[in-house]
């Protein structure tokens, strides 16, 4: 096993409480197995250790990587006659034992599952559980009796619990007494991360070629904006000042990982489902959004996200009328401003006013969208997945105020669009709240705009 010399400074480091704020893709969580497992495997270890990740589906991949490195110590301490693993046990998807007696559990992100457990902990994607505060708050003193606290991921936002932990330790001096680490993906390439991804990497990767230069451009180009490749690879939060839904918010209604279900175009024909559809159209510098949600018990979940770059209207009329055409689709609301407007008034013509509504986009029209969207999202009654174009777009409305004191929700156009998916989302959930409509009518208000506040 080769570890670099940034892996090797955190599993060296004993240190009672131990943080870590990091890129994604580094080989931080596998680093943190390896070490895990070691310590676990000692003789004279007495507790349990207990892990906890976003979600299912990492927990499973972190235990992996522990079973694969109780493995590889295993062969290693046979020969000295000092096994690692017992003889015959009974494999579990939760738990992995030692030939000491104790147990490595994967707990539920859940922080109550925190609770009443003694021994070290590993609070794997710090940031991305669902309450971090909470989660901190009922792990941190399971290590009464002895242990270590491992915290490690990447940033959510300004306002999170993660950023807080590391603003204190750093720059509040450091109260709780935390080891501190950081690793941005510019200290991973110093460190030789390239040349071990070149190991791994097919022989016809284009990744092969590229220097560290232009592996860190490489990165940097694919995401969809500089505040999601700051946040995500050189460890800088993004700033929550002005964009109108906060990563924590954002975070709260994403799937985890497997549990997106999209539907079956056109195969499903079940009229007693519940779906609604927003669609924000564009041609040559937007793009055309169809979002499909489905109601269940009072939850919206997403179906079905369709983007289209620079698709012919006839395309585009194609698939609208797939989507029109499911039998349990119950309202769609349709961006009816330029471009958009013909497609809806046809889309109108031919399904009716039951069943489709164009939204012509004013100010008032878009504060009203805007804070219906984010109403859903803090009721917790939305699910979306967890993909970094979905984010940069939700990210991308901010709030600002005009000379005249009035709410103003804008983004500015990028390669991804101009915000597209923000407002396909926030027409779907405005098509849920009047389902039964049957007025002909394209949206506007008279009403005076909601004044500035928070």
């Amino acid at each position: 096993m080769h570890f670099l010399p940034y892996q090797v400074r955190w599993i060296k480091d004993d240190s009672r409480l131990k943080l870590l704020e990091k890129s994604r893709q580094i080989g931080m969580s596998w680093t943190t197995a390896y070490a895990l497992v070691r310590r676990q495997s000692l003789a004279g270890v007495r507790l349990d250790s207990w892990v906890a990740s976003r979600d299912e589906n990492q927990a499973k991949l972190f235990l992996n990587d522990c079973r694969k490195f109780a493995n590889i110590l295993d062969i290693g301490g046979r020969a000295f006659h000092a096994p690692v693993l017992p003889e015959a046990f009974k494999p579990s998807s939760h738990s992995l034992r030692f030939s000491n007696g104790t147990h490595l559990h994967s707990l539920s992100s859940n922080p109550d599952a925190q609770a009443g457990k003694r021994g070290p902990r590993v609070l794997d994607e710090f940031a991305l559980h669902p309450d971090p505060r909470r989660l901190y708050a009922i792990a941190y003193p399971g290590i009464t009796w002895g242990g270590q606290l491992e915290i490690l991921s990447t940033h959510r936002g300004a306002q999170n619990y993660f950023h807080h932990l590391v603003t204190e330790a750093r720059h509040g001096g450091n109260p709780k007494g935390f080891s501190l680490h950081r690793v941005t993906l510019q200290d991973a390439l110093d460190d030789g991360f390239l040349a071990k991804l070149h190991s791994r990497l097919p022989e016809d990767d284009p990744r092969r070629a590229m220097d560290n230069a232009a592996y860190f451009d490489f990165i940097r180009a694919s995401c969809p904006d500089e505040e999601t490749f700051l946040q995500e690879y050189m460890c800088v939060p993004a700033d929550e000042s002005t964009a109108f839904l906060p990563w924590d918010l954002i975070a709260s209604a994403e799937y985890a990982d497997g549990e997106f279900l999209p539907l079956s175009f056109p195969k499903d024909k079940d009229s007693t489902k519940e779906f609604y559809l927003g669609v924000d159209i564009g041609r040559v510098h937007d793009l055309t959004v169809f979002w499909l949600l489905e109601k269940i018990n009072g939850v919206f979940f997403t179906r079905d996200i369709l983007t289209l770059e620079n698709q012919p209207f006839s395309r585009q009329e194609e698939l609208l009328w797939e989507r029109l055409s499911l039998p349990g689709l119950r309202r769609a609301c349709l961006d009816a401003t330029g471009l958009g407007r013909q497609l809806a008034e046809r889309a109108l013509e031919r399904f009716g006013a039951r069943r489709v509504e164009p939204v012509t986009f004013t100010a008032p029209v878009k504060e009203d969208l805007a804070y219906g969207l984010r109403h859903v999202f803090e009721k917790r009654t939305l699910r979306i997945p967890a993909e970094k174009n979905i984010r940069a777009d939700l990210r991308a409305i901010k709030k600002t105020a005009t000379t005249a004191g009035n709410l103003r929700f804008a983004a500015d156009r990028g390669p991804g669009g101009h915000a597209d998916r923000f407002w396909a989302l926030a027409l779907a959930t405005h098509a849920a709240k009047n389902p039964a409509s049957t007025e002909t009518r394209f949206v506007r208000f008279d009403r005076p705009v909601r004044a500035l506040t928070g």
